[in-house]
C-alpha cells in the first residue's frame, strides 16, 4: 500500500490522460528508484515547459512563441482555416501533408452536461479571425462525438449567413476497414456522407 509522498506522486500521475492505477504505480516507483538527478532533471523540464509555453495570440495554439510557427509561416494558404479542438490536433493534421492552411484551436467542445457552453470555445476570437483575414473556407475538423456535432452545429449556425464555404471532415469507414466489423452508426455515417466517383 502506497502512503505519504509516494501516494501523492502516484495520484499525480493518475491525473494524466490514459494513466490508470497500475501505470501510475509503475511510473512512481520507476522515478524514485532511478538516479535522483534524472528525476530532478525531468521535474525541471516539466516546470520549464509549463512556464514557457503560452497560447498563440492569433490561433490559440500552445506554443513557445506568439505568433506560433504556423501563424508566422508566410507559405501557408491564408484563404482556408482549419478549426480543431486541441493543439495536438494541429500537429496530427499537419503531419498528413495534405493541408497547408491556417489553424484555430477552440480549446473545448460545447458540452452542456459538463458545463461547457458557447462562451468556453473562443467563438468571438474565431469570428474575428475569419472576418479580419478574409477566410474563404472553414474546415471543422472536430471529433464526430455529440460534443463535436453540437459545436459544429453552433459554429455553422453563427456563420451560415456569410459567403464562406464551411466543410467538415468526412466520417464513415476507415481506410483499410472491413464492413463486417463496422458499427451500424459508423456505417450509417459512411452512407450519409458518401462521395461520387
Amino acid at each position: 500500500m502506497f502512503e505519504g509522498k509516494l501516494e501523492k506522486l502516484k495520484d499525480g500521475f493518475k491525473q494524466l490522460p490514459g494513466i490508470g492505477e497500475k501505470t501510475a504505480e509503475r511510473l512512481a516507483f520507476y522515478l524514485i528508484s532511478q538516479d535522483k538527478q534524472k528525476g530532478l532533471d525531468l521535474a525541471e523540464l516539466i516546470r520549464d515547459s509549463i512556464d514557457s509555453i503560452q497560447k498563440c495570440e492569433h490561433c490559440n495554439m500552445l506554443s513557445e512563441k506568439s505568433p506560433c510557427h504556423f501563424c508566422a509561416d508566410d507559405e501557408r494558404d491564408n484563404a482556408t482555416l482549419c478549426v480543431v479542438e486541441k493543439s495536438q490536433d494541429v500537429y496530427l493534421i499537419d503531419e498528413t501533408g495534405v493541408y497547408n492552411g491556417r489553424y484555430f484551436v477552440l480549446g473545448n467542445l460545447i458540452s452542456p452536461l459538463d458545463g461547457i457552453g458557447p462562451k468556453h470555445i473562443n467563438f468571438p476570437k474565431l469570428k474575428e479571425m475569419i472576418e479580419k483575414e478574409n477566410i474563404k473556407e472553414i474546415i471543422l475538423a472536430l471529433n464526430p462525438s455529440s460534443a463535436g456535432e453540437t459545436t459544429m452545429a453552433f459554429i455553422t449556425s453563427k456563420l451560415q449567413n456569410s459567403a464562406r464555404k464551411i466543410t467538415r471532415l468526412a466520417t464513415g469507414l476507415p481506410v483499410g476497414g472491413d464492413i463486417e466489423y463496422t458499427s451500424s452508426k459508423t456505417l450509417a455515417s459512411a452512407l450519409t456522407h458518401r462521395n461520387e466517383l
